[in-house]
């Protein structure tokens, strides 16, 4: 019996019974904002080197197994995966190709099934083997250019700590556990690249490389807002005014951050029906205080509704709200919470870890840079509603 023709036959009702199982897992997160094409990715390749191998006519075809394996790998690394995800994907696959030859296998010889479920279980294997092995390429190629990034960063970090001597110890306080982590990782494995040897593809390996790469973004989050503080301290920021359709704006915003909210389960509700139809302002500068504003919401809210507000004013003025329920921030706080490194936390919830304690603080600037003003009504326990008040024509 010929089972790499069974195989080719129902290539496509494989494909599709597997991306419905990868989507139904929960265990593959990855994959839920995917579409059908980004979750079938190499997969077809895979197969259809499956089939060639199992032919009894041809001879095995390990190169195109090797080629599709390091493409999935790769594009599996740029779509956020995580090694066991990727892992979980492939035993997926073996599980839905098995299920869909069954029927046929029975049929066969002992000597036929033996040799059809062995040659599927080392392709598979093989195919693991090599996606692990582009994934960890990929993220050592991530790796050398945050390492970049950061040596660029350097200088100006040097000259902004001289610079601003009250905040050095409270920066090098924030700056020394994932610089630490990236030190020491980051050093490990360029040294092996250096002496060519061989990385093991195991859970092991992988995990460090994501602790790397994800204390090397923090790190770069932190230094990009201590740099975005220090230019406007220093009057660095020159506006560039245009006509700006700010509820288009905040729209742009909520769609960048809807997988933020989604992973919460929290709702985002945007009201721009009363919104001005044009502002003459620093379009960017006007994004970032939106952006700041709504992912400090998503960030401090554990459940409930975000809302966005957008309505004009008298006075040539507009307002634009961001409502939370999530912690609420107390009183004796609310003088403080614009100024640098300053962060709000309870006796049962320490800081976050990827708050540096800076958004609001940059908020604030942005705000009066824009000639406007920003307003906090806040209970602990209810939630929180920043407004910024900003003139429908910034003067030059």
């Amino acid at each position: 019996m010929d089972f790499s023709q069974l195989l080719a036959e129902k290539t496509d009702i494989i494909l599709d019974n597997w991306v419905i199982a990868v989507r139904k897992d929960k265990l593959i997160e990855s994959a839920d904002d995917l579409s059908y094409t980004a979750i079938k990715n190499h997969i077809p390749n895979v197969l259809k080197a499956m089939v060639t191998v199992l032919s009894k006519s041809k001879d095995n075809d390990i190169q195109s197994i090797v080629t599709a394996s390091f493409e999935h790998g790769t594009i599996r690394a740029e779509q956020g995966y995580d090694p066991a995800e990727i892992a979980r994907e492939y035993h997926l696959l073996r599980t839905v190709i098995f299920d869909a030859l069954q029927a046929d296998l029975i049929e066969g010889t002992p000597v036929e099934i033996i040799r059809s479920m062995r040659l599927i279980d080392a392709i598979i294997d093989e195919a693991i083997a090599r996606c692990f092995k582009s994934y960890v390429e990929e993220r050592l190629r991530e790796l050398q250019q945050l390492q970049l990034s950061l040596t660029l960063h350097n200088d100006e970090l040097t000259r902004l700590i001289s610079a601003n001597q009250e905040y050095l110890s409270q920066l090098a306080h924030e700056l020394k556990h994932p610089l630490t982590s990236i030190i020491g990782y980051s050093d490990l494995f360029l040294r092996q690249q250096r002496r060519k040897t061989e990385i093991k593809d195991n859970y092991t390996n992988l995990e460090h490389i994501e602790r790397v790469l994800r204390n090397g973004r923090q790190l770069l989050h932190l230094i990009n807002d201590v740099l975005e503080l220090s230019r406007y301290d220093a009057g660095q920021i020159k506006l560039q005014l245009t006509s700006t359709d700010v509820s288009e704006l905040i729209n742009n915003v909520c769609e960048m951050l809807e997988p933020l909210a989604a992973g919460k389960n929290l709702k985002i509700v945007v009201d721009c029906d009363r919104a001005p139809k044009e502002l003459i302002t620093d379009a960017f500068q006007c994004q970032q205080i939106v952006t700041n504003l709504i992912s400090n919401a998503i960030r401090y809210t554990d459940s409930g509704t975000i809302i966005i507000m957008c309505q004009v004013l008298e006075n040539q003025r507009c307002a634009i709200a961001v409502c939370d329920t999530g912690i609420g921030i107390a009183p004796e706080n609310q003088e403080q919470i614009f100024e640098p490194y300053f962060r709000v936390s309870f006796s049962d919830r320490p800081y976050l870890p990827d708050s540096t304690g800076l958004g609001l603080a940059i908020v604030s600037r942005l705000v009066k840079l824009l000639q406007g003003t920003i307003n906090l009504v806040s209970e602990v326990g209810v939630g929180s509603t920043f407004t910024v008040i900003l003139p429908l024509e910034v003067k030059m």
